[in-house]
């Protein structure tokens, strides 16, 4: 579409231009006349020139600039890579030390029991199946489901968690670790109030191969300020990483106000 383009361009501006000579020659310059024939084959080949010149001149540019991105891309990436390996655990380490522990738990305290169960449950999938760019939807969602059961053990009797899916595809994958950001942020900053209802709901849903996500809760009374920085770091990371993974793909807007705050994050998964 370029070179047609292009070649359109060169074609009608050399007969303008031929045409303009002509007159140009017959009434101001009153030289003998040129063959307009000759006038046009000489503005294509005066004009393909400095389209040939602009056209290199711009790919020049751009490719100096692109190898500029793609140097600070692969820097980024090697940090990312240097911290990921400074913060690594010896997983099978990790797992005997929680065996040990799990033996040394009376068997009579079904829930500490139970509760160490969840979180190697919840380790073991960061440790050993989000080593992949993309992980299986439904792990995903078995995941999620239990982090948040694992979040309710620490809460009290006063927090309401509603979590719902409705037609998740299972088969579909997804970046791992995205959706958890903003459920960690709901516990984090859910309310406490001893004489109010304190709440959290959770909606997953797809529709044409969309994932929407909406995260909702209660909060205590405090300054709120509309922006995906406000619930800290977090969130600013899983935006980033959105930019990174679904460009174009996404849509995230935060709302909320003293009393609630809210996310909803819809993820092209096609």
């Amino acid at each position: 579409m370029f070179f047609i383009a292009a070649i359109a361009v060169i074609a009608l501006s050399s007969w303008l231009r031929a045409l303009v000579a002509v007159q140009m020659n017959a009434h101001i310059f009153h030289v003998v006349q040129v063959p307009f024939p000759v006038l046009y084959f000489n503005s294509v080949f005066n004009i393909f020139i400095w389209v040939l010149l602009f056209v290199a001149g711009k790919t020049m540019i751009d490719r100096i600039q692109n190898q500029r991105q793609l140097e600070l891309l692969e820097n980024e990436k090697t940090m990312n890579e240097l911290a990921f390996l400074k913060a690594q655990i010896n997983p099978h380490a990790l797992f005997n030390s929680l065996n040990t522990i799990y033996g040394h738990i009376d068997k009579n305290n079904q829930l500490a029991r139970n509760t160490l169960l969840q979180f190697s449950e919840l380790l073991r999938y960061q440790l050993y199946d989000c080593t992949s760019e993309k992980v299986n939807l439904g792990k995903e969602i078995e995941y999620i489901k239990n982090y948040v059961a694992f979040q309710q053990l620490r809460k009290d009797e006063h927090l309401i968690v509603n979590f719902e899916t409705e037609n998740i595809e299972s088969s579909l994958t997804i970046a791992p670790l995205l959706l958890v950001v903003l459920i960690e942020n709901a516990f984090k900053f859910v309310s406490n109030f001893s004489e109010k209802e304190n709440r959290i709901i959770i909606r997953l849903n797809m529709k044409d191969s969309v994932l929407h996500s909406y995260v909702f809760n209660t909060m205590e009374k405090r300054p709120f300020v509309a922006t995906t920085q406000s619930n800290g770091i977090g969130i600013v990371n899983l935006k980033r990483r959105l930019d990174l993974l679904y460009p174009d793909k996404f849509k995230f807007t935060v709302n909320g106000d003293t009393a609630f705050y809210e996310v909803n994050l819809s993820i092209n998964l096609s």
